[in-house]
């Protein structure tokens, strides 16, 4: 079952990626809850154009209890909701539907969780991962094979660098390209959510990594490294542009090199860099910017991360806390 193949579902993506500027990944999302609909509604048979005028605001609270029951989790669901509404309200708008089903379903509440935060010190262990990994392994004679595997642990240790030096998404980094560097001011152009461009720093120990990563990636891919061109900095060992799972399952084997929990994320080093931020006195607004919030009291969630550390403090420090 295609469901992009239904002429409103077409051109609502279309519309999503023409005038909003919606990712690939994003796009892909949108899909699946569609198609997850579309089987709620009408089973698996069904073939488009679909009848989108039979749906009615039942039809939307049974879609959003079905889900609720499969155990997905409140932000699964109430994103669920969200690409439904979107959907909906781009449908009456153009007049295929009378009305939007998904208007009145209210999302269910989220569990407000604290982000898991690494210190400062466990930043440095799992930055240095690689390179413990790395001088342990033994030279396989291989000229090739040694120059990929020391390709590869210089380019994990500019990604870890990276990804703690300017907080950004996996999905920004793998995006990176070498027109995007700017190692004399510090930055990287990097494109995050709705393809919005913004400034990410990059510290001295960063902008090193990186330098000693391209000059090995260069001697091993000199096709690929137009200065100003298109190449993807981070690349595999095939040349060819990293993705986000590949720096998932990678993470992985360095946390477990730290002595650290293997099941983090790398959002885990975002995390980590707004909250250093905020421990070392610096502005919220500076931090929002830095992360690419377009609401500020997305960014306070790293502010409460900040005061439970101090009351954590308070509490064992303190003889009447």
């Amino acid at each position: 079952m295609d469901v992009a193949n239904d002429p409103c579902v077409a051109h609502y993506l279309q519309y999503m990626q023409d005038e909003r500027n919606a990712s690939k990944y994003t796009l892909r999302n949108y899909l699946v809850d569609i198609q997850q609909l579309v089987f709620s509604l009408w089973g698996d048979g069904v073939k488009p154009p679909f009848a989108w005028k039979s749906v009615d605001k039942f039809a939307a609270r049974r879609f959003l209890v079905e889900t609720q029951k499969k155990g997905r989790k409140a932000v699964t669901t109430g994103r669920k909701v969200s690409s439904l509404r979107s959907l909906f309200r781009f449908m009456e708008r153009e007049e295929y539907v009378p009305a939007n089903p998904f208007a009145g379903v209210v999302s269910p509440k989220r569990e407000k969780l604290l982000p898991e935060v690494l210190s400062v010190g466990e930043v440095t262990r799992l930055i240095e991962a690689p390179a413990k990994l790395a001088g342990r392994a033994v030279k396989s004679g291989n000229e090739v094979k040694d120059r990929l595997a020391e390709y590869a642990a210089l380019r994990d240790a500019a990604i870890l660098e990276v990804l703690y030096s300017g907080g950004m998404r996996v999905s920004e980094l793998t995006g990176i390209r070498r027109r995007d560097l700017d190692f004399l001011g510090g930055v990287v152009i990097v494109h995050g959510k709705g393809r919005k461009e913004r400034l990410c720093p990059l510290g001295g120990p960063a902008c090193r990594s990186l330098r000693e990563m391209l000059r090995v990636r260069d001697t091993l891919w000199p096709s690929r490294t137009r200065i100003g061109g298109e190449d993807h900095v981070f690349v595999n060992l095939r040349g060819r542009c990293l993705t986000t799972r590949s720096i998932e399952r990678l993470l992985k084997k360095y946390l477990l090199e730290a002595g650290l929990n293997p099941e983090l994320s790398p959002h885990a080093m975002r995390h980590s860099f707004a909250t250093h931020l905020l421990d070392a006195g610096a502005d919220l607004r500076s931090v929002q910017e830095f992360l690419g919030h377009a609401s500020l009291s997305t960014t306070q969630i790293y502010a409460h991360v900040t005061s439970e550390k101090m009351r954590k403090v308070y509490a064992d420090a303190h003889p009447r806390a």
